[in-house]
């Protein structure tokens, strides 16, 4: 039997000033049984960082062949591909052909070896990669809960959260 994803709902108060954009965000999202805490936050941050109108989440690790998060033309093909974690170069190439923009967030203990070695490959791609510090990824997971009401700002490539009684802070490094 098919173990099912858990759900968590967020209302987030949204405060982008690199972007000048305010706005309050209610989120469902389904964490798949083999998807970690830390993962599902950071696709959560990879919402929040490029919230737009028909942004949203897919079926994401139950789907290969979709990005973690899209947003779609009115013809429905791809404006936005945003891959949470260290996806193989082949991936990305293939998504920079059918979509306009491609963003990828890393964010695990391996980020900076991913990068190493996959650099030269990332280079003539027209792909943004952006890495989250492990530690701070930890900080954000433990901020967790079914329900979950927190205020989040970004400024100069820093994300600020704060939920109900604890925060965390994020350094947003660009790589590409």
């Amino acid at each position: 039997m098919a173990l099912k994803p858990t759900i968590y709902k967020a209302n987030i108060a949204l405060s982008d000033m690199d972007r000048e954009l305010y706005d309050t965000l209610s989120l469902t999202i389904a964490q798949h049984p083999s998807e970690t805490l830390e993962r599902m936050m950071v696709r959560v941050l990879a919402f929040c960082l490029n919230a737009r109108a028909g942004l949203q989440f897919t079926k994401g690790l139950s789907t290969p062949d979709e990005p973690d998060i899209v947003a779609r033309e009115l013809d429905d093909q791809f404006a936005l591909w945003i891959d949470v974690g260290e996806p193989l170069p082949e991936r990305i190439k293939k998504a920079t052909r059918i979509a306009k923009i491609v963003k990828v967030y890393s964010f695990n203990s391996k980020s900076s070896v991913w990068w190493q070695q996959n650099q030269q490959k990332f280079r003539d791609l027209n792909v943004a990669v952006f890495q989250l510090p492990w530690e701070e990824v930890q900080a954000l997971a433990g901020l967790v809960q079914r329900t979950m009401d927190f205020s989040l700002t970004v400024t100069e490539g820093t994300v600020y959260v704060s939920g109900d009684v604890l925060g965390c802070e994020l350094q947003l490094v660009q790589l590409q």
